[in-house]
């Protein structure tokens, strides 16, 4: 099963950490975006030119959350990670909607004007704040973000939050909720600490190389 992706990237993460959920093994194929010769090969395979790419026995799936939802729909062998109880489900969808929407799109139009060496206008810092602050609020009504244990959801917002910290240097001590739910999401992953260990290095390494 190989999966292509850009390593630094939050979407790209969350697909990594459901595989190691799951127990499958990825062959990581982490593609460099400014390789012509790289986004070549991708583009053969996938017209589109989107990362992350999840080909399986001939399979081609792009868009993290699709990816996601492949993954445990076919070889998950029960519901917990993304269960099928309508009202539970349509929570779970919920939270991934408000994550690639809401909470990561504001993180990124934040690093994006940091990429241009300029600084976020107040609007930009008061939407991400108030996403943040949305999370939390979901966080209040039980332990995890949408359901009784630990789903897909907390596992995809898990990166982006990550990404919030790392990326903009995102003060966390304003959510208690937020920071007690990193702790049972991280203890619930395997392997899931020294990802996070990896993903530090190669963003710094991104980082400075970018010079953001």
């Amino acid at each position: 099963m190989d999966y292509y992706c850009n390593f630094v990237s939050p979407p790209s993460q969350s697909v990594i950490l459901v595989a190691k959920k799951l127990g499958i093994k990825l062959n990581l194929r982490k593609m460099n975006i400014y390789d012509p010769v790289e986004m070549d090969t991708l583009s053969k395979l996938n017209p589109h030119h989107i990362l992350p790419m999840l080909v399986d026995n001939g399979t081609v799936v792009f868009e993290p959350c699709a990816i996601v939802l492949y993954l445990v729909e076919t070889y998950a062998t029960n519901d917990a990670l993304y269960p099928k109880d309508a009202l539970v489900r349509c929570v779970v969808n919920q939270r991934l909607f408000f994550d690639v929407g809401t909470l990561f799109k504001q993180i990124y139009e934040n690093v994006h004007v940091q990429m241009r060496n300029s600084q976020p206008s107040e609007k930009q810092v008061q939407r991400l704040q108030k996403a943040a602050d949305v999370l939390e609020r979901f966080l209040s009504e039980r332990s995890y973000a949408a359901a009784d244990q630990l789903t897909v959801a907390d596992i995809c917002l898990l990166v982006t939050v990550n990404a919030l910290t790392l990326w903009l240097g995102y003060e966390l001590a304003p959510y208690p909720r937020i920071r007690d739910w990193l702790g049972r999401v991280v203890a619930e992953l395997p392997g899931c600490v020294e990802f996070q260990r990896e993903v530090e290095d190669a963003t710094r390494a991104y980082v400075v190389n970018r010079k953001i």
